[in-house]
């Protein structure tokens, strides 16, 4: 290991750069295009030179720091990488505005010619000391100079020898950590309604070119219209403990270097309940999941995450109701909406164990790959006709381009039927789903999209028909080509229309079956399958900053997203892939959603009419059960929507909390839910239900759940 003492300080009452000349033969020096005709011996002096007056000429001392009047010094410690950038590691100061300032000068630098030791790049770290006010500041102009003032403190640039690797565990430490590698990472940004409302409204603004309906978002894709590293500082707390600071502010692992980063967190979802079901012996209920999730980077392009998860919980009788009603074969007990197939705790409740996580990678500006398991949504409502998170994670593969106007994706998932019907020696059936969306800005104001579609399953022991690996083919045809039940087909268009900064409207229409002659014909036919939704936003209400307002109305005819082969139902574990409805339904949401620095507020509100299949739908399906087969159909004609067993949903809740952490996005809420369900007819599985159920809870927010899907 090779060691130049070289150092640029700032000495009497400021920057002046005292440089070590470099004396071994085999290094050279940072070079900045001004040096570039200076003689060997000279570069040094000429790098100092030229950084110091880039610093004076572009600092500026924040006007609270000059009204305090305030004399002291900003000290920097940065890198030169082998690729000639320079690399703020560290600052320190008194205020926070001059660490800010220091950090954007820095910014500013351009790259230039990196050091070299033995004909190879390498790096070298300084420390350079500003004082305050800039005026104490006096140059030497003598920089060449091989001894340090008496009173001059230094550190020595560090130039590390390729060649000796003796101490290379020894050299592997964490730089100071920086946010906007997270922000401008390939990473997804975790789907929450309540994260998502941050930066929505950044994302709507009249003329960005932007595609919102594709989520989760990546952040480099966000990070181009919302302030991220912004939003967080501000939010950041006085905090100087070593708790304080992991608690409030900052991931509780962080590891930065010049090539690769990463941060371990704990995460928890902690609530505690009571409700008013009068069905229920037990009137508590609690969440209790502890998690540990990993993100990071390797390079600019590629991204990892993972996230593993133990939970046991008892809810609400009516969604503990519900979880079992679509458990799987084979004995375990429920499926909880959104998470997994639950097995029976030591206690008798809920174990439900969870792992997601996946890679991303971005060869260019254009294009990312994906590859993972989780959930995925295509929309811009609180619901979806088209893809929606309210199933069960599943394996992905996710291809998307953007360039111009368009932004293209192309996905294959790998889907689960747990009927007991198609499980063959305790192993559940696979079927996959082939999905295209295009996304397209006509103008400063209208989006429109196309979504596409194909449930195919692992059938005659083929295996993965490759025929769906083509990202740009119509996969109708495909669907065609397999034979007239080898495939489920559905397509769909959506549209947004940006009225001002603070008002667009959004519609998504689904059709399952493709036939004009039912679609618009006034006879009912079971082959009119088509839904459609219509929404508006409002943001900044009433001229009330971060108060947004949202309302929606969905509607989908029965039978549509089921089949005559049950399998290729739009489902995946027993759950509906699209709205939780399922279809042969009606709702209108309305939701209000305010937030004020860490504190935040939800209210929503939520009333369907539903028609609902008998308990027995392979006698008679009137088409709201997915898992019904069309061959059970009452009648050819004369279907309309809420036919069956018919249902009135109301449901309403309110979310209020704060914001513990924003950079793992750990809160504290308080959750109250009142839900009534009235039936016309009273069944086994469908009959009236009345609950007020009141959470509070401690939760890393990462997720949705989806207390409403039933």
């Amino acid at each position: 290991m090779q060691k130049t003492a070289t150092t640029i300080t700032l000495f009497f009452i400021m920057a002046i750069a005292q440089a070590q000349l470099v004396k071994n033969d085999f290094e050279t020096y940072p070079v900045f295009p001004e040096c570039e005709t200076v003689i060997a011996d000279a570069l040094p002096a000429c790098f100092n030179q030229t950084l110091i007056n880039f610093i004076l000429n572009n600092f500026e001392v924040p006007a609270s720091v000059t009204e305090k009047e305030y004399n002291g010094e900003v000290v920097v410690l940065f890198e030169i990488t082998k690729k000639g950038n320079f690399q703020v590691l560290n600052v320190e100061a008194a205020y926070q505005e001059l660490k800010e300032e220091a950090r954007a000068v820095f910014d500013k630098l351009p790259q230039i010619e990196p050091a070299t030791y033995d004909a190879r790049p390498t790096y070298l770290q300084f420390t350079l000391p500003i004082q305050i006010p800039l005026s104490r500041n006096k140059i030497q102009d003598d920089l060449a100079v091989s001894e340090k003032p008496n009173n001059q403190s230094s550190s020595d640039i560090i130039v590390k020898d390729q060649d000796d690797l003796t101490n290379e565990l020894d050299n592997i430490v964490s730089a100071a950590f920086d946010r906007k590698s997270k922000y401008n990472s390939q990473l997804a940004i975790p789907f929450s309604y309540q994260v998502y409302s941050r930066f929505d409204g950044d994302l709507n603004k009249i003329g960005v070119n932007s595609h919102t309906a594709s989520r989760p978002f990546l952040y480099e894709e966000v990070n181009t219209y919302h302030d991220f590293e912004g939003e967080e500082q501000q939010l950041q707390l006085d905090k100087t403990s070593w708790f304080g600071r992991k608690f409030f502010n900052e991931h509780m692992v962080r590891f930065q270097s010049e090539n690769y980063w990463f941060t371990i967190d704990p995460a928890a979802d902690l609530q505690l309940g009571v409700e008013t079901d009068e069905l229920r012996e037990e009137n508590f209920s609690y969440n209790n999941t502890r998690a540990v999730f990993i993100q990071g980077g390797l390079g600019k392009k590629f991204s990892f995450y993972t996230a593993v998860y133990e939970s046991q919980g008892r809810f609400a009788q009516y969604f503990n109701d519900f979880s079992r009603s679509i458990r799987p074969d084979g004995g375990n007990p429920a499926i909880i909406p959104g998470r997994g197939i639950a097995e029976t705790s030591n206690a008798g409740d809920f174990d439900y164990p969870v792992a997601e996580g996946y890679i991303s990678y971005s060869p260019s500006k254009f294009f990312n790959l994906q590859l993972g398991t989780g959930n995925q949504f295509i929309g811009d409502g609180y619901r979806s006709l088209f893809l929606s998170d309210i199933t069960s994670n599943y394996p992905y593969l996710k291809f998307s381009t953007n360039f111009w106007k368009i932004k293209y994706d192309y996905s294959i998932l790998s889907l689960r039927d747990v009927r007991p019907a198609v499980t063959a020696d305790g192993s559940f059936l696979t079927k996959y789903s082939a999905n295209h969306y295009l996304s397209i800005n006509i103008n400063k104001r209208l989006n429109l999209g196309l979504f596409e579609a194909v449930i195919f399953e692992n059938d005659n022991g083929g295996g993965f028909d490759a025929s769906f690996l083509n990202p740009v083919i119509f996969l109708r045809n495909v669907e065609f080509q397999r034979g007239s039940r080898g495939g489920n087909a559905l397509l769909g268009a959506s549209a947004k229309y940006k009225f001002s900064n603070s008002i667009n409207a959004y519609a998504q229409l689904i059709i399952d079956e493709l036939r004009f002659s039912d679609l618009f014909s006034n006879n009912g036919s079971f082959r009119n399958k088509h839904g459609y939704q219509l929404g508006v936003k409002y943001y900044d209400a009433f001229g009330i900053d971060n108060l947004t307002l949202q309302g929606e109305y969905n509607q989908v005819r029965p039978f549509t997203f089921a089949n005559n082969n049950p399998v290729l139902s739009y489902t995946n574990a027993n759950q509906p892939l699209a709205h939780p409805f399922g279809a042969n339904f009606r709702e209108l949401v309305g939701i209000a959603r305010y937030q004020n620095k860490r504190w935040y507020g939800t209210a929503r509100l939520i009333y369907a009419q539903r028609g609902f299949d008998g308990d027995n739908i392979d006698e008679v399906f009137i088409g709201q059960n997915l898992f019904g087969s069309e061959d059970n159909r009452p009648a050819d004609n004369g279907n309309d929507i809420l036919q069956g067993n018919r249902v009135n949903f109301f449901f309403m809740d309110a979310e209020i909390g704060y914001l513990l952490n924003p950079a793992t996005n750990l809160k504290v809420f308080v959750n109250p839910i009142y839900r009534d369900f009235s039936s016309d007819t009273q069944t086994e599985t469908v009959f009236d239900n009345n609950t007020l159920w009141l959470n509070v809870g401690f939760r890393t927010d990462l997720f949705n759940w989806h207390f409403d899907v039933n």
